[in-house]
């Protein structure tokens, strides 16, 4: 299977970098595509054996799977430019571009009649992607399970992967791309909090960053909910309780659910 990636930035070069550590890709039969030359340096130091170019012409037409891993502003023009090159009947074709919808990417597609519909995806992983452990959700248009097997086999060598209908992709992308940067965020009030407790902050960071990987290797292990763990370690008029009700006084659970749904708007 041979793969093009156009787009060698953070999220095209991260895939690029982590299917090579797989078991389904060879480094050989994986080229990345940019215009950025640093980007392709930076893929060629990190394996020798990946391939990189700056043209794309050159490069689509013996690809089984193409991935177009730019920015959604940028999408519909690369499409535009290399469909004439595409062919319909044997390729795969992935989007990463964020909030560009299979309708959208299909008008792009669109060549004179008679032609065979694009089998198309849209994936949205997460930054993590860079260390083999995204949230990446694939929603699929016009394919068969085989291929949806075959995109879903492959983005699960770089984390957890879940099919989903493309109606559900903004709350998914909410939920697993904007949800790093809330972690995130979560995690450093709660290492502020530590230096305000007397804590060094290095110190500080190190517990809440064990504490969160606990948290979540605990769930993930039982598959219990989440409250029910919590039922776990709150005693009675214990601390715990109270500072989870002092939490919620403050607006947690509410702001939260406000973040997801303000960036689905």
């Amino acid at each position: 299977m041979k793969i093009t990636i156009i787009g060698a930035g953070n999220m095209g070069g991260a895939i690029a970098k982590g299917l090579t550590q797989g078991y389904l890709v060879k480094a050989e039969d994986i080229t990345v595509v940019d215009v950025s030359q640093t980007c392709l340096d930076n893929l060629k130091a990190f394996n020798k054996d990946i391939n990189v170019s700056k043209e794309i012409s050159g490069t689509l037409l013996h690809a089984d799977v193409v991935m177009f891993a730019v920015k959604p502003w940028q999408i519909q023009d690369v499409l535009e430019d290399v469909k004439s090159i595409l062919n319909y009947d044997k390729q795969i074709l992935i989007s990463i571009a964020a909030g560009v919808s299979f309708e959208t990417l299909n008008a792009s597609l669109k060549k004179e009649e008679p032609y065979r519909k694009p089998v198309l995806f849209r994936v949205m992983p997460n930054t993590a992607i860079a260390v083999r452990q995204s949230m990446t959700f694939v929603a699929s248009c016009n394919a068969e399970s085989k291929h949806e097997s075959l995109v879903i086999d492959l983005f699960n060598e770089l984390g957890k992967v879940i099919l989903i209908p493309e109606s559900q992709m903004p709350a998914a992308t909410a939920l697993g791309s904007c949800g790093t940067a809330f972690a995130m965020r979560y995690i450093r009030a709660a290492s502020e909090g530590g230096v305000e407790l007397g804590i060094y902050p290095e110190t500080a960071k190190d517990i809440v960053l064990q504490t969160v990987k606990g948290a979540v290797e605990l769930l993930m292990t039982t598959g219990n909910h989440p409250e029910s763990e919590i039922d776990k370690v709150t005693t009675p008029g214990g601390i715990t309780i109270k500072g989870l009700n002092a939490m919620e006084q403050a607006g947690f659970t509410s702001a939260v659910i406000q973040g997801l749904k303000a960036s689905v708007k």
